[in-house]
């Protein structure tokens, strides 16, 4: 293999777990937004049925 095929792939495989973390990263950030709204949700509920 010569040396650009070298430098291409590890540029690839590192361009693809970039790719990799920033799904994962959208992924926790959704979740975590979830939790939040339903917390606020139940808060508001709760303050309300008093």
């Amino acid at each position: 293999m010569s040396g650009a095929t070298i430098t291409v792939l590890c540029l690839a495989l590192l361009a693809l777990s970039a790719c990799g973390n920033t799904a994962r990263g959208f992924r926790q950030d959704g979740a975590e937004a979830g939790h939040a709204l339903d917390d606020a949700t139940h808060r508001v509920l709760k303050s309300t049925s008093k």
